[in-house]
């Protein structure tokens, strides 16, 4: 389930965003942080697996369109599809019309794109 961050989710989502290489040093953690928190159109989303929170994604918004600047999921949990999901259902909250990839996150979600949109174009 896609949960949009709120300030209680802070040291989770420090967590998760920890699994992104571009976001080892504390520092730069914080202030993604303080990004997701302060700017209107950066919107971040945490996904939950049972009682768990596995996943992040996070985006910045222009016009509808959703440009991902971070998508992670827990290491153990790698491999069964998770990120699609969470793109999948970024989409179905009707909020984004469609979705681009930052720079950093452009190789990961190329991967993923084809198969969010087949999934979407199928309905």
């Amino acid at each position: 389930m896609l949960i949009r961050y709120k300030k209680s989710f802070e040291k989770i989502a420090m967590g998760l965003l920890s699994f992104m290489p571009s976001e080892k040093d504390v520092k730069h953690l914080m202030e993604t942080i303080h990004s997701y928190e302060e700017k209107d159109n950066w919107h971040l989303f945490l996904w939950k697996k049972d009682e768990e929170y596995i996943g992040i994604v996070g985006v910045r918004e222009e016009d509808s369109v959703a440009t991902i600047q971070h998508i992670t999921v827990v290491p153990s949990y790698r491999g069964e599809g998770i990120a699609i999901t969470m793109l999948k259902e970024l989409l179905n909250t009707g909020q984004f019309k469609e979705i681009n990839a930052s720079e950093d996150t452009k190789p990961f979600i190329e991967k993923c794109l084809p198969i969010v949109e087949e999934a979407d174009d199928s309905k």
